[in-house]
C-alpha cells in the first residue's frame, strides 16, 4: 500500500501541474517544455513577422500608387488596419485563457492569415480587380480611388490578415513564455532571455521584410509581395507542428472576464453593506485586538501576498481596498479578489505606452512619405522608401543579443538581484526615447521642406537634393525605444499577470500598438479640424507631402510624449513590481 502511495507521489511530481501535452494528456518534466521547445517558437515568429510586416511596412504605397487613396487616407487606413490587428490580439488572448490553448488558437490564426493573404495576391496580380493605372496631376488621366466590390476584396482580404495577426500575437509569445518553469530561478533566467531573443526574432523577420520583400514589390510587382507572405505564413505551420512533441500547453481555466466581472459587481453590490458582527472580513480588519496576519505569497504570483490569520482566514489586501467588498457575504475568493487587483494595478503602465506607439506609427505612413520625396540612392543602388525601417531593425538584431549576454548579466551582479534591469526601467527608457526621436523627426521635416523651397521643388514630384538618411535619424531613436519598451512589456505583463490570465495580459502589449495605431488617426484628424477651423490652412491635407505642415505635427507629438513620460514616472514610483519600486 505504502509502495502504492510511493510511486503515485512520484508520478504526479514529474508532472507538469495544470499543463498538457498536444494529445491533452498530462506533460511530463524534462519531456516537454524547455529552451528546445521555446525555439520553434522563435523561428515561427521570425516567418510570421516577416508575412505581416513586409506588406504592413509598404502597405501606404500600395494604396496610394495602386489604390490612389490620397496620402492622408491611405496614412489613416494603415494606421486602422495595424490597430486592428494589434486590438485583435485581445481576443486571441482571451481565447487561449478561456477555451482553446494558444498552440491551437495559433494553428486557426495562422490559416485565417493564409487565407486573407490568398485574396490580396490575387487582387493584386489581376489588372481587372484593381482601379484603372493612372497618372497624378494630370487632367487627361484622373485618377479613380478603388470602391465597390474592388474597395470590398481589398478590405476583406486586410481584415483576414487582421484577425490572423491578432490570434498569432496573442498567444505566440505567451506559449513560447509557458515553456519555462517559473518556480526555479534558472527558468525565470531563461524566460527572461526568451522574451529578449522573441523581439530579436521580430526584427529578424523585419529586416527580411523591410530589404528583400519591399524591394519586390516595388521593382516586380505587389503580386510577388504578397505572395511570399503567403507562403511564409505557409511555412510557418509546419514549423510549428514539428515541435508539438515538446510542447507543455496551459490548460485554460475559463473566461478571465468573468472573474473580473464577478468581483466588480460584487464589489458594487456590496458597496452599501456595513459592518457587522458576522461579517467577519469587515470586523477583523476593523478591529485593533486582531492578532497580527501572516503575509502569504500567491502560488501563481510572487509579487502579490494575501494575509492568512492565525485562524486558517485569508484576508484581502489593503492595496484598492474599495474593492474588498467583494469578498462579503462569500460572494467572492479572496484569490479571486486579489487576481483582479493585479489585473486593475497593471493598467496604468498599459495606458502610459500607448502614446509610444502613436510616435511608432508614424514610421509606417509618414516618415515613409517623407522618405519618398527625398534621394534614396544608395550608391547605384535606389532604396525603396519602405525599406527604412531596415536601420532600428538591424540596431536592434545588435543589441538584443548583446543585452541579454552582456548588459543584463552585468547589472544582475552590480545590483545583486535577479533582474538586473526591471521591467519598468525598460519602459521608462523606450518613452524618453521616443521623445527625443519626436523632436529629431521635426528637425528633420524643417530641414527637408527647407531644401525643397531653396531647389524651388515644392511642387515638384522629383527627388530632392537631400539623401534620405536624414530620415533613418527619427527610425533609429525609434527603433531603440521599441526594443526597451516592447521585451520589457511583454516580460512585465506576463510576470505580474495571474496564471490563468497571462495570454490576454501580455495581449495587452498589442493592444497598446492598436490604441496608439488609432490615435494617430485621431490625433491627425483632430489636428486638420482644429487647424483649418482656426487657421483655414489646415496641417495634414493636399495632395502633396510638400503643403504639409508636418513639423508641426511632429513638435506636438513631443510635446505630448514629453507629458506621457511624466505620468508614466507617477504609476511607476506606486506600481508593485518587485526590485522596480526604488529604481525608478
Amino acid at each position: 500500500m505504502e509502495q502504492e502511495q510511493l510511486q503515485i507521489s512520484s508520478s504526479s511530481s514529474s508532472r507538469w501541474e495544470g499543463y498538457v501535452d498536444w494529445r491533452n494528456r498530462p506533460a511530463i518534466r524534462g519531456r516537454h517544455g524547455g529552451m528546445v521547445a521555446a525555439s520553434f517558437v522563435l523561428v515561427v515568429e521570425v516567418l510570421e513577422n516577416l508575412a505581416y510586416l513586409a506588406n504592413a511596412s509598404n502597405l501606404v504605397m500600395y494604396l496610394s500608387e495602386y489604390m490612389h487613396l490620397s496620402p492622408s487616407n491611405a496614412a489613416n487606413n494603415v494606421t486602422d488596419f495595424m490597430g486592428t490587428a494589434f486590438l485583435l490580439a485581445l481576443l486571441g488572448g482571451f481565447l487561449s485563457d478561456a477555451l482553446f490553448t494558444t498552440y491551437h488558437i495559433y494553428l486557426i490564426s495562422a490559416v485565417i492569415e493564409f487565407l486573407g493573404l490568398i485574396l490580396l495576391t490575387v487582387q493584386a496580380r489581376l489588372p481587372s480587380l484593381k482601379p484603372p493605372p493612372c497618372t497624378p496631376g494630370n487632367p487627361n488621366s484622373p485618377c479613380q480611388e478603388v470602391g465597390g466590390g474592388k474597395a470590398g476584396m481589398l478590405f476583406i482580404g486586410l481584415y483576414m490578415v487582421a484577425l490572423g495577426v491578432g490570434g498569432i500575437k496573442g498567444s505566440l509569445a505567451t506559449h513560447g513564455a509557458e515553456q519555462f518553469d517559473e518556480s526555479t530561478p534558472q527558468g525565470r533566467k531563461q524566460r527572461s532571455t526568451f522574451f529578449n531573443f522573441f523581439v530579436f526574432s521580430l526584427a529578424c523577420g523585419g529586416l527580411i521584410a523591410v530589404t528583400l520583400v519591399v524591394w519586390i514589390e516595388d521593382n516586380k510587382g505587389w503580386e510577388w509581395g504578397f505572395g511570399i507572405s503567403t507562403i511564409s505564413i505557409l511555412v510557418s505551420i509546419p514549423v510549428f507542428l514539428a515541435g508539438s512533441t515538446l510542447y507543455r500547453n496551459k490548460i485554460p481555466c475559463g473566461s478571465p472576464l468573468t472573474t473580473i466581472l464577478k468581483v466588480l459587481i460584487a464589489a458594487a453590490l456590496n458597496r452599501c453593506i456595513t459592518k457587522t458582527p458576522s461579517n467577519a472580513i469587515a470586523s477583523m480588519a476593523a478591529s485593533p485586538l486582531s492578532p497580527t496576519p501572516i503575509i502569504t505569497k500567491q502560488p501563481d504570483h510572487p509579487h502579490s501576498a494575501i494575509e492568512l490569520n492565525h485562524d486558517g482566514t485569508e484576508t484581502p489586501s489593503q492595496s484598492l481596498k474599495f474593492l474588498n467588498r467583494a469578498v462579503i457575504n462569500n460572494k467572492c475568493t479572496v484569490q479571486q479578489l486579489e487576481e483582479v487587483k493585479i489585473v486593475l494595478k497593471i493598467l496604468p503602465i498599459f495606458a502610459c505606452t500607448i502614446m509610444l506607439n502613436c510616435c511608432l506609427a508614424q514610421l509606417s505612413t509618414f516618415s515613409v512619405q517623407q522618405a519618398a520625396t527625398m534621394d534614396t540612392k544608395l550608391g547605384s543602388l535606389t532604396v525603396p522608401p519602405a525599406s527604412l525601417p531596415i536601420f532600428p531593425v538591424v540596431f536592434i538584431m545588435i543589441l538584443a543579443p548583446l543585452y541579454d549576454q552582456f548588459i543584463v548579466p552585468f547589472f544582475r551582479k552590480a545590483t545583486k538581484s535577479e533582474m538586473g534591469i526591471s521591467h519598468l526601467q525598460r519602459i521608462g527608457i523606450g518613452l524618453a526615447l521616443s521623445i527625443v526621436a519626436m523632436a529629431i523627426a521635426a528637425a528633420v521635416e524643417i530641414k527637408r521642406k527647407r531644401v525643397a523651397t531653396r531647389a524651388a521643388m515644392l511642387d515638384s514630384t522629383e527627388p530632392l537634393p537631400i539623401t534620405f538618411f536624414w530620415i533613418a535619424l527619427q527610425y533609429l531613436f525609434l527603433g531603440s525605444a521599441d526594443l526597451f519598451t516592447l521585451a520589457g512589456l511583454l516580460e512585465f505583463f506576463f510576470t505580474e499577470a495571474p496564471a490563468g490570465m497571462r495570454s490576454l495580459a501580455t495581449s495587452l502589449t498589442w493592444a497598446s500598438l492598436a490604441m496608439g495605431y488609432y490615435l494617430s488617426s485621431v490625433i491627425v484628424s483632430v489636428v486638420n479640424g482644429v487647424s483649418g477651423k482656426f487657421s483655414g490652412d489646415k496641417w495634414l491635407s493636399g495632395e502633396k507631402l510638400n503643403s504639409y505642415h508636418l513639423e508641426r505635427f511632429y513638435w506636438l507629438m513631443c510635446v505630448l510624449s514629453g507629458l506621457n513620460f511624466l505620468h508614466y514616472l507617477f504609476w511607476a514610483f506606486r506600481s508593485d513590481e518587485a526590485n522596480g519600486v526604488h529604481d525608478m
